[in-house]
């Protein structure tokens, strides 16, 4: 054995001892806040189960089938209604607002809940177009028809449906005043009550109440629909209160250490469900952040968590109040869910239940008969706009890395028409345009933010047609155009934050669409898209 100092063999001593110490520091270490990883565990869904902009989620439940609708602003058809036999795979089987003489006038439709009682489905919500207020329609079948729409006389917004055992109906709002009402006739039968005040988070909305155990929870949303927004509950031995607020509120919150560095932020807004094996389940929305400080991209989307919920107890969100996107928790028995083909050839009579239009079309700018095979746009005098029916049918993005291409075949008459692909946020939309006249095409970038447009240098076509592609990276969108059986060319490339929520405001997400204007003059010329295919990630 060779000699060893004795100070060395000290040190050495020493140092073992610190190694194998290491992972009992570790756990002093680590956040005491956050769920540790466990690496070993199955991943069973992931967060979003509606990727893109599907915010303020709303679910009922009838038998072994569960429904759920959310918010879409200026977007027609409005309230999109999904199905789902497990909570975690959906599809789309409709819309709540889908003929124009519901709200013939504009829309903006806030947040709404869904609630199915003795036969009828409704569905509660809050215009901010025109006609203006509270409403609900009804439906024996939940992918439509619904019917026009009865207005009621309660203030706030995102108003919620219950019927007590009883039989007698109720409506709360985001004032936390309840009403008694005759959903026979609309009429509200008393002058409504404050029964609670929340916990002081600002701007109150989507309360939903529900009654277990001989209790009345009352659970709403605070904060803002920013980084706090949160999810909080209260409850009472009667509907009219007082309501005390449970101790342990928030029940769903990422502005906090647990979820710190969480890629889901913004949770809140939610619903709970009780499903049919007895679990109980909650969908709210939260958006995806790209960039530090925050920016999201595809809107608030459509989140689910499960639910601990003792006898005479307070609910917990998936034992410490977040959640993640990769899911560890038990399911229901999942469904298989048939996957949607990438490319549409406009070969159909008709566009599926995806498809959106900005407020009430003008049907006669649409064709896919004119020329079939091929979708037709009539340029409108009117530009892309939240506020006007454009010529514009789009979809929500559902990811953050994509490719969006068509193929276009446009022979403007005048330089004031145009035509393309664009992506759209509240109002602000970057497009991959061709103008110019029939003499001479050309193709150009435009990125227009509010009374601001930048436009890139014009790039000359050939004549024929034009494929027009549009790449997204999660932090930058490209702009690419072929001609013949050349490759791709990009010619230009912008930050994508400049088309998030936190730039552009509002509460919707990016959209891609196809469109064709006359900028100020209805076009002559016709704008045939022989297809459209979009890939995500």
């Amino acid at each position: 054995m060779k000699w060893i100092p004795t100070k060395l063999l000290k040190h050495s001593f020493f140092l073992a001892v610190l190694l194998n110490s290491l992972p009992l520091f570790a756990q002093e270490l680590a956040n005491p806040f956050v769920t540790q990883n466990e690496p070993d565990a199955r991943v069973t869904y992931h967060n979003p189960v509606i990727p893109g902009f599907y915010s303020d989620p709303s679910v009922c439940r009838v038998g072994n089938d569960y429904y759920l609708i959310t918010s879409t602003f200026e977007y027609y058809p409005g309230v999109p209604v999904f199905h789902s036999n497990d909570l975690v795979n959906w599809e789309q089987i409709g819309h709540c607002i889908h003929r124009k003489e519901q709200l013939n006038k504009s829309l903006n439709i806030f947040a709404a809940t869904i609630r199915y009682h003795e036969g009828t489905f409704y569905m509660i919500t809050t215009s901010f177009g025109e006609p203006r207020g509270n409403f609900y329609v009804t439906a024996t079948n939940p992918a439509g028809p619904w019917s026009d729409p009865v207005f009621i006389e309660v203030g706030g917004i995102d108003p919620d449906l219950f019927w007590d055992e009883d039989g007698r109906s109720y409506i709360i709002s985001s004032e936390f005043k309840l009403y008694e009402i005759d959903l026979k006739t609309g009429k509200v039968l008393n002058e409504g009550k404050k029964v609670w005040h929340g916990t002081g988070g600002r701007y109150p909305e989507g309360p939903h109440i529900y009654k277990k155990d001989g209790y009345y929870y009352l659970m709403a949303s605070e904060g803002g629909t920013e980084e706090a927004h949160h999810v909080t509950i209260a409850r009472s031995n009667s509907i009219w209160g007082p309501y005390i607020t449970n101790p342990a509120n928030p029940i769903l919150a990422h502005a906090n250490a647990a979820a710190q560095g969480n890629p889901i932020q913004g949770v809140g807004h939610a619903d709970m469900v009780q499903a049919h094996d007895g679990s109980f389940w909650l969908l709210f929305h939260g958006y995806r952040s790209i960039s530090y400080p925050v920016h999201h991209l595809l809107g608030r989307e459509t989140c689910l968590a499960p639910v601990t919920w003792p006898k005479n107890g307070w609910p917990v969100v998936n034992g410490n109040g977040t959640a993640t996107e990769k899911m560890t928790c038990p399911t229901l028995p999942l469904q298989t869910k048939a996957e949607k083909p990438s490319k549409i050839n406009f070969d159909t009579e008709t566009l599926d239940l995806e498809w959106n239009y900005i407020q009430l079309p003008n049907s006669t700018n649409y064709s896919l008969t004119e020329r079939p095979g091929y979708l037709r746009l009539k340029g409108d005098a009117q530009t892309i706009s939240t506020q006007h029916s454009s010529t514009f049918i789009g979809k929500r993005l559902t990811d953050l890395n994509f490719t969006v291409s068509t193929q276009l075949e446009f022979n403007p008459n005048s330089t004031n028409e145009e035509a393309g692909i664009v992506l759209l946020n509240n109002g602000t939309h970057f497009n991959l345009m061709v103008s110019g006249e029939a003499e001479q095409r050309y193709l150009q970038v435009q990125l227009k933010f509010g009374s601001l447009t930048y436009k890139s240098e014009k790039t000359a076509l050939k004549p024929g047609p034009v494929k027009l592609r549009i790449q997204g990276e999660t932090s930058t969108y490209a702009f690419l155009y072929a001609q013949g059986d050349n490759d791709y060319r990009e010619i230009e490339k912008v930050d994508s934050r400049y088309l998030s929520t936190e730039t552009v405001g509002g509460f919707t997400g990016v959209y891609f669409g196809l469109y064709a204007t006359g900028n100020g003059k209805v076009a002559t010329a016709k704008a045939d898209y022989d297809w459209v295919e979009y890939i995500g990630d």
